[in-house]
């Protein structure tokens, strides 16, 4: 047998949270799609449709411990849908035949999606959660260290410095951004699907849209403009977003992995005995939680183009693409789960080494402030010059051991136009973060402001 990692009881929740898997279990989907069938017989009992015993009947009826998943399992092979056999049991449950008022007017991509739907609000509580836990720790790390300077880095190479809260307030306006289009997301998921075979509610005449609007009332859902049965752009958002939330978290894991390097050490995922062990090298610590924020990116973008693929579908009822999705939305909200645990894991107790970030600001004897002595010198020399004496520096702090604060007092048209006390204020990287601080606070002002 394949071991399939967001189910394997031997790699656990790293790809996936038990939270987020039991919400798409077999048990959990039966159960939302009783669920619908039972809020579609009480929303037709008040619209006298069908009897209200039969509605109470129905909705006592609806319970998975209930279900025989045997029969369900070889009946839903045979059909290639759950809902018909689902129905076959459901129906037989209830007393005195009340139980035949069940799915009336509904087909089975009604009750199916609606299900989905259910799940997926679910689903979405809890990534909202972990967003809004992880933007917390963002915020924390960005106040705490909008001044503390470090190697900014363009190309995998030192470019001018920047504060470490800087790069953290970086990330979280991702996760803000992320905050907002899910709750513009589900404005445009959250609706009930409740349209009849071929979308038109022929079945029921003239009760169908209000039977619809019922059945969205007693599911706190909202109404469709129309049909959506093979118009699926809304679940392909859904995992499109969820590509979104997991491509800045493999991000965050990315740079947490750079800075995490040995000779770099700039930063540590939280200590836990034992975590990131190597097999033969006592001394590894290896960056566990951001190397699954990393692969959870790279696999819920899979299932957003599984899920693209998917919305092309043919006139009102599809032919094999809507069981994409069967696969797609579930895979996708779980192992996004995983990459967000270990993202709110490894940030809530990072370990900022500020010391570290000193040393390696140093690694270049000066010259990552090269900018700041050439704008520092401009107004003196002229921007063009400053800038050809200030590269001459920097190549004998290049090619000797000499440091860049030194071969710049060795120039004459340097020493005769600032004092070594300026020189030696413009090579201070603390001094050279630009308005890093103030963008880190002005982004904070705004979230605190609501």
């Amino acid at each position: 047998m394949p071991c399939l990692v967001v189910n394997s009881s031997v790699f656990g929740e790293m790809f996936g949270m038990d939270r987020m898997r039991s919400l798409f279990s077999d048990r959990a989907f039966i159960q939302r799609c009783l669920d619908v069938e039972a809020a579609l017989a009480r929303a037709q009992a008040k619209l006298k449709i069908i009897p209200a015993a039969a509605a109470e009947a129905i909705s006592a009826a609806a319970t998975v411990d209930r279900i025989d998943f045997e029969k369900l399992s070889a009946r839903t092979q045979i059909v290639g849908y759950p809902i018909l056999p689902i129905v076959e049991q459901l129906s037989s449950w209830p007393a005195d035949g009340l139980g035949q008022y069940s799915h009336w007017g509904a087909t089975t991509q009604d009750i199916m999606d609606t299900a989905d739907v259910l799940q997926i609000r679910d689903a979405l509580t809890l990534v909202e959660d972990d967003l809004g836990a992880i933007g917390a720790a963002l915020a924390k790390l960005a106040d705490a260290h909008k001044r503390t300077p470090m190697a900014g880095r363009t190309h995998l190479q030192h470019a001018l410095p920047v504060s470490f809260g800087y790069k953290c307030a970086t990330w979280l306006s991702a996760i803000d951004r992320h905050l907002k289009r899910l709750a513009e997301l589900r404005r445009r998921v959250e609706v009930v699907s409740f349209s009849g075979a071929a979308g038109t509610l022929a079945s029921l005449g003239n009760d169908g849209l209000p039977t619809q609007e019922a059945l969205a009332e007693e599911l706190s859902l909202g109404l469709p403009e129309i049909t959506w049965h093979t118009i699926r752009d809304n679940f392909a958002e859904t995992t499109g977003f969820l590509a979104l939330v997991s491509g800045t978290i493999g991000k965050i894991g990315y740079d947490i992995m750079l800075m995490m390097q040995t000779e770099v050490g700039e930063v540590l995922e939280p200590f836990v005995e034992g975590r990131g062990a190597s097999s033969t090298m006592p001394q590894k610590r290896n960056p566990i939680s951001s190397e699954i924020m990393l692969a959870a990116a790279k696999i819920v973008r899979e299932q957003h183009s599984a899920m693209l693929d998917a919305m092309v579908q043919d006139h009102e009822r599809a032919t094999g693409q809507w069981h994409v999705e069967w696969h797609a939305i579930p895979t996708a909200f779980v192992v996004a789960s995983g990459g967000l645990a270990a993202a709110r894991e490894a940030l809530q107790g990072l370990d900022v080494r500020p010391d570290a970030m000193g040393r390696v600001l140093e690694t270049t004897k000066g010259l990552i402030v090269a900018e700041a002595v050439m704008m520092g010198l401009a107004p003196k020399l002229g921007r063009q010059v400053a800038h050809d004496v200030v590269y001459d520096c920097c190549r004998i702090a290049l090619n000797s051991d000499v440091s860049f604060e030194d071969a710049l007092l060795t120039r004459e048209e340097i020493a005769s136009n600032i004092s070594a006390g300026e020189i030696r204020a413009l090579v201070q990287p603390v001094n050279y973060l630009g308005s890093a601080p103030d963008m880190v606070e002005r982004l904070l002002r705004g979230r605190a402001a609501g």
